[in-house]
């Protein structure tokens, strides 16, 4: 349990923030429309499915509010930007965007199929109420629209009005169908089978939401569920009123005598969700102002595997490793937006993608730039957006984990590296500056090199007069990178088989042979490879990637991976970057809980995933 908190202490107390609200307003309401004795008479018709179904719609409203926020990218790389100068846990939080999104999406469908069951309890008993003739007090108020239009209580009028035909015919019942089942088509659609297999189906029945917020704004103008009115309250209060309107004589003279007058509770979800919804339309305009914006496509080169290359340039565009993009072909479709990591650096002067054909959509435009002639075809581009794999140099040592294609937020920031090596770019190298008063360090000061503030560096060897503060510089030492890469056919090395060489040799040249430790896993091999393997093992390079690493056949021993690590960096903090399926996340967010220590002399390891 120590060892979970140390990656997942704020999310859990995010969580607890949003269960709690959650909980407070659902108990809050429910005691308030079943207590309150302005909704007396409403209870002498509905009962309690009155408190369910108006508790239910608060925390709707409230859920509402949010759903749309976690998926406003602008705002979250504002936000991630924001957060550079703060700890790694709170812009670590602003990666699980999908998952609060996913999370808040499963509580709108709780809580439209509770709100949904309780008001056609309400409608049963509104109709039971209208049909009943026995002089009861629930018969007695749905029969008040026949002394004064405006006094009714029960929305249903007639005899012959069924359920069917309050919910098809009026705002509340036909806007609340529509809403339910664009709710059911958005979550039914989002469920990782579709996503993987049929995204089209996903992105289409996703804007839906439109649909669902026009739905709820309008859902509860009608007011059909109605309350006892202030000034009525005062006059003829239910408590001590009420059995008179069930054993009211004509000549009753009694203030009770005077019948109750009803009023609508106002429709409220606008109030939740205008704001979310005009940040939304404000991220959607900024999302077109750059998508029409001129994209320019430089170089396209095919590799093995049916992955498709794409080198872009486009004015203003700036990137840092680890960032993706969304991408648009109005020759394949004008409405489909896909994302894609970025896998070019920083400091090249172009953009690359790699696509590979998982879809529909993307064996399209592959097979639309392979059979390109003379003019080619237009693409558009929104972004770049942050990721977990920005803060990959915020940490000690890192563990960067890629799948297949997955590997691509990893070859950004190996082709940085690469570059500041080249460019021998001294942010390699990690600076823990520490700026204290002289009097905690005067007694030590024979062991330390110091700088004085805002001075050059010196030495405290021989004494000299004492400055107020000092700033800490200890001797910089380069990160370490530990990459590993799982692939399941061998043509899959080959995408990045020059960066890895050309990484290998400039680190040797450069004598930090010790700065990237890489292995490459092949989880998909037949005995011929092997034995080939087996035979070559002596030699320089890799049989199957050509490269002085050897490739190793099957997966990982994680648990004996981590604990290398470990043991070579017993006091550090690790952070550990996926871009995979969530299976092997599952057993990489294990390792790091399980080797992880709370002591904060010893190792931890800070799991991250990409999420897009």
């Amino acid at each position: 349990m120590g060892n979970w908190l140390v990656n997942h202490w704020f999310s859990a107390a995010v969580l607890a923030a949003w269960l709690g609200i959650n909980i407070f307003l659902f108990t809050y309401y429910f005691l308030f429309f079943d207590r309150d004795e302005r909704y007396f008479y409403t209870r002498a018709i509905l009962g309690s499915a009155l408190a369910w179904a108006r508790a239910s719609a608060k925390c709707l409203n409230f859920n509402s509010m949010l759903i749309l926020l976690p998926v406003c990218r602008n705002l979250l790389s504002f936000l991630r930007g924001s957060f550079s100068c703060c700890r790694r846990t709170l812009r670590k939080q602003l990666d699980h965007n999908l998952t609060f999104h996913k999370l808040v999406a499963y509580a709108l469908a709780l809580l439209t199929a509770v709100h949904t069951i309780a008001h056609l309890f309400n409608l049963e008993r509104y109709n039971h109420s209208q049909q009943a003739n026995d002089g009861s007090l629930h018969a007695v108020l749905s029969k008040m629209h026949l002394q004064d239009s405006n006094k009714w209580l029960n929305p249903i009028h007639s005899n012959q009005t069924t359920v069917e035909y309050v919910a098809f015919t009026t705002i509340p019942g036909l806007t609340g169908v529509i809403i339910t089942l664009a709710l059911i088509l958005m979550v039914t659609s989002s469920t990782e089978f579709i996503r993987r297999n049929y995204f089209e189906v996903f992105w289409y029945t996703h804007h839906l939401f439109i649909i669902y917020f026009i739905g709820l704004v309008i859902h509860g103008v009608a007011g059909l569920v109605r309350g006892q009115t202030e000034e009525s309250m005062k006059e003829v209060h239910p408590q001590s009123c009420a059995e008179f309107l069930v054993n009211k004589s004509k000549e009753c003279r009694h203030k009770c005598c005077k019948e109750p007058e009803f009023g609508s509770i106002p429709a409220e979800s606008w109030k939740w969700v205008l704001a979310p919804v005009i940040l939304y339309i404000f991220e959607r305009i900024l999302r077109i102002w750059r998508a029409r914006q001129k994209v320019v496509v430089t170089k396209v080169v095919m590799h093995p595997a049916k992955v498709l290359e794409l080198q872009m340039q486009k004015k203003g565009f700036r990137m840092e490793v680890g960032q993706y993009i969304f991408v648009n072909c109005p020759a394949v479709s004008l409405l489909e937006w896909h994302p894609f990591t970025l896998t070019s650096a920083p400091e090249e002067d172009f953009f690359s993608i790699h696509i590979r054909a998982a879809g529909d959509w993307t064996e399209h435009i592959i097979d639309t730039f392979q059979q390109q002639k003379l003019e080619m075809p237009r693409i558009k581009v929104d972004g770049p957006f942050g990721t977990a794999s920005e803060d990959v140099f915020l940490y000690e040592v890192a563990m960067l984990v890629g799948a297949g294609i997955g590997v691509t937020p990893f070859a950004s920031i190996l082709k940085s590296i690469w570059y500041r090596f080249q460019q021998n770019d001294q942010t390699l190298k990690t600076k823990k500056v520490l700026d204290v008063p002289w009097d905690w360090l005067a007694p030590y000061y024979g062991f330390l090199h110091v700088q004085k503030h805002l001075a050059s560096p010196c030495s405290l060897s021989h004494p000299f007069p004492a400055p107020s503060r000092v700033t800490l510089l200890p001797h910089a030492t380069a990160p370490q990178i530990y990459f590993y890469w799982l692939c399941r056919d061998t043509g899959a090395f080959t995408w990045f088989n020059d960066l890895l060489a050309s990484l290998e040799q400039k680190m040797a040249e450069s004598g930090k042979a010790d700065f990237l430790t890489y292995r490459l896993f092949l989880t998909g091999w037949d005995t011929s490879i092997a034995n080939n393997a087996a035979l070559h093992f002596d030699t320089v390079t890799d049989t199957v990637t050509g490269l002085r690493q050897k490739t190793i056949f099957g997966r990982p021993r994680w648990d004996t991976e981590f604990s290398a690590v470990a043991t070579a960096h017993p006091r550090s903090v690790v952070g550990v970057f996926l871009c995979g399926p969530e299976a092997l996340a599952k057993v990489l967010r294990r390792s790091c809980h399980q080797h992880s220590s709370l002591d904060p002399r010893k190792v931890k390891f800070y799991f991250n995933k990409e999420n897009f």
